[in-house]
Parts: C-alpha cells; structure tokens; sequence
C-alpha cells in the first residue's frame, strides 16, 4: 500500500508518516520498482499502535521505547502520565477558577483586570501584611469576587487577617453567606469554624438563616459560635446551646453574657431560669457545672432565678451555696 492510500485509511497525514520513518518509529517494508514506499499490513498496524499511544499523550519517544523495548513496563509510563494529567488538570482547573473570577469583577477595562489579578494574588501572598493591604482594599475601586474573599476566610490562619477579610466580606453583599455556609460541611474543623464565625459577623438579614440551621450543627463549635451570635441578636432558640455551653465550659462567660441578653423581660428570663433549675437538678451535672450554671444566674432577673439561687445558698456543695449567697447579697444591693 502506496503512502497516499495509508494517509486516506489511518488519518494520519503523509507528511506525519514521513516524520515517523525519519524518527525510526516505522519503516515502509518495501519499495516498488519506482521507489516508492510500500507499506505491508504489519506497517499499517504499527502506525494503528502509535496513534494509540499517542492518544495515551506519550510523546513520540516514548512511544519508540514502547514499541520497541522488550524489557519496557507500561505501568511505570502510565503512572507517570496519571500524575502528570492531575498536574495538568490543576493547573488548568486554577487558571479556569482565575479568569471565572476575573469576569466576575465585570472589569471595564484592561486596567480593571489587571488591578483584579493584583488583588488575587495578594490575597494568595505568603506575607501576612500583603493579604491583609489586600482585603482592606478589596472594595475601594474594583471589588475582589466574593468566591475569592470566601476562599481566603477559610483557609485563612493569621487572626489580623482574617478579620480583615470578614470585614471585606461583610461589605462584598449576595451571595456570601450560602458560599459561606458551604463551608460548615467542610471535613477540617478550622475551615468550619472559620465559616461560622464570619457568618457571625454578616449583617443580620443575611446570616440568620444560616446561623438558626447551625444550632442542629454536629459540630460543638460551630453550634457555639452560631448560638452566641443569635443569642446577642435576641433569638431564643439559642437558648439550649447555650446553656449546654456553660454545662460544658466552653466559652460559658459569652454564653452567660447572650442569655443575660435575651432576658430582657421577666417571661424569657424566667424561662432560661427553669431551665438553669433543671440543670442543676440533674444527676449527670458535675460539680464545676454546677457552679458554673449558679454563676450565671446572677446575669437572669426575674423571681425564678431569685428563688433559684435563694434555694442554692443551702446546696449540699459549700462552694455552689457560697456562691449563691454572695449573688443573693448583690440582687438585694441593686
């Protein structure tokens, strides 16, 4: 078979056979009688195989050693495309991400799209005070894309910095706290944590939802953060988490504050207090709780919490009865 009819019938062009032959990857079996290149089946075959591997991306080399090498394992070369192919796919998966971004801004210009490359790349500095300078200036002439700042928040570790993000990000608008809410589903527990307090710092109107939806959250943390944030915004719901906070020790002073913030009328206040009661009461709450929950009801008004700790000051534990005693004595000075 004469070249030209092997271009029409592989789809390989004559001129790309021709490179074969000179590279050694395939060798016509003949010539007719006026010196053209025939090429056999076994030919044709070969020519089949390096398109194959060709498709495999192994470059023309590679391909010789494939085909020629008896000693050759394909499974080392395949390895090596596997990572390279991951290496290639991040890299384009990065740019893709980048010009997404870039668009998103809505630059009017080259000038825009540069001062928003800026701006990205900053934000992806190794320097702590570059990140920041970036986030502060996030939205004084083209506004860096919210995904951007989200992802900075919650891969961000230096404390300067990531308020200066979720500053920026309180002030970016739609569309910051479902991307931040994503976060909470994270597997690394700081990511989690970092996407809950920033939702506590959005606005309101934004956030609550999300922030009600954490209070059910697995995740102790992210329940706590979640609860103080509602707590201060006066949503009762809060309520049990926490009280389980202070039960807990965790953060029970910013807990005990929240509450003291919602009973801001003697029907609230005297429900947190039976709830405190209840608490106590139980046979599964441990000392130090125990006195921690006698602690916070100094911050209740209302009489559920005055006959609470009235009955506190003769608890079996000195230093529950102590306590109580000295915050009786406070309520009366007020």
């Amino acid at each position: 078979m004469l070249i030209g009819e092997v271009a029409r019938r592989s789809g390989v062009s004559a001129r790309m056979l021709r490179h074969y032959e000179s590279l050694g990857l395939v060798r016509p079996s003949g010539r007719t009688g006026s010196g053209y290149r025939e090429y056999s089946g076994e030919d044709i075959r070969r020519i089949f195989h390096i398109e194959s591997l060709r498709s495999l991306g192994l470059s023309l080399r590679e391909i010789g050693r494939a085909l020629d090498d008896p000693g050759f394992t394909p499974s080392v070369l395949v390895g090596d495309l596997i990572h390279q192919t991951r290496e290639r796919i991040a890299a384009e998966t990065e740019l893709l991400t980048r010009l997404r971004r870039i668009d998103a801004a809505d630059p009017a210009g080259w000038e825009d799209v540069l001062q928003v490359v800026a701006l990205l790349q900053a934000l992806g500095s190794k320097s702590a005070d570059a990140r920041q300078r970036a986030a502060l200036s996030s939205g004084d002439e083209v506004p860096v894309p919210v995904e951007a700042l989200v992802e900075a928040v919650l891969s961000e570790t230096d404390t300067n910095v990531a308020g200066a993000l979720r500053w920026a990000l309180a002030r970016s608008g739609d569309g910051v706290p479902a991307l931040l809410a994503e976060g909470l589903d994270s597997p690394v527990a700081a990511v989690r944590e970092r996407a809950v307090q920033s939702l506590a710092e959005l606005p309101a109107d934004q956030a609550t939802a999300h922030l009600r939806h954490a209070l059910a959250h697995p995740d102790a943390v992210v329940r706590g953060h979640a609860a103080l944030a509602l707590g201060t915004r006066g949503f009762t719901d809060a309520v049990p988490t926490l009280i389980d906070m202070i039960v807990d020790g965790r953060n029970d002073t910013d807990a005990a504050d929240a509450l003291s913030v919602l009973a801001t009328d003697t029907a609230t206040a005297d429900q947190i207090a039976t709830e405190f009661v209840a608490r106590l009461a139980h046979d599964t709450t441990e000392a130090p709780a125990r006195g921690r929950l006698t602690q916070a009801l100094a911050g209740l008004p209302g009489p559920t919490a005055a006959g609470a700790l009235a009955e506190l000051s003769h608890d079996e534990d000195r230093a529950v009865a102590l306590t109580a005693t000295y915050l009786l004595r406070l309520r009366d000075r007020r």
